[in-house]
């Protein structure tokens, strides 16, 4: 999928182990609060190469999406945005995202999840979409609203950080 000029949005392959396991090393400090799995899963480039195949097969089984948010010239991996907790019985599922430091402020995970979204509206016939953030994390803030979700609710102790207490989280949702 065509997000801009210079960046596609595309399931991972086997060959961004490599820029995968880079992105995930490199911001570590940006991802370790909010996405620690998905930094756990991308410590080495082996784990890189078993989370992409994970991905693949989540594909297949239509359980999870995985996007990589990529450089067209390049290939390099700028983020990734993950369609989660998907519920076909109620047509509802969640983001997760996240993007690189030096990629950040571009609107590139905006328009990801708006891609997702037409994607997973005509291709999953969902139309209920959720992206949970703590309001410290104003990017994340701005992806929903940029996409229209309203807040619905504060879940009270909803996530905890590795070693820290637990922490409200803001529900925001959209329906299609």
């Amino acid at each position: 999928m065509i997000l801009t000029n210079d960046f596609s949005l595309e399931p991972l392959t086997i060959e961004d182990a490599s820029s995968l396991h880079q992105l995930m090393i490199s911001n570590a400090e940006r991802f370790g609060l909010y996405l620690p799995k998905t930094l756990a899963q991308n410590s080495s480039l082996e784990k890189s190469q078993s989370y992409i195949l994970r991905k693949n097969q989540e594909h297949v089984d239509k359980s999870q999406f995985t996007f990589a948010i990529k450089e067209k010239i390049t290939n390099v991996i700028a983020g990734l945005i993950i369609l989660k907790n998907i519920d076909n019985k109620i047509r509802q599922a969640e983001f997760a995202y996240g993007i690189g430091v030096n990629y950040g402020g571009l609107g590139l995970t905006s328009l990801a999840v708006s891609k997702i979204i037409d994607f997973a509206n005509r291709e999953l016939k969902l139309n209920k979409f959720q992206i949970i953030v703590h309001k410290t994390n104003i990017g994340s803030v701005k992806v929903a609203l940029k996409n229209n979700f309203s807040w619905s609710e504060t879940l009270k102790e909803k996530f905890i950080p590795k070693g820290q207490e637990p922490l409200d989280m803001e529900l925001y949702e959209l329906e299609i």
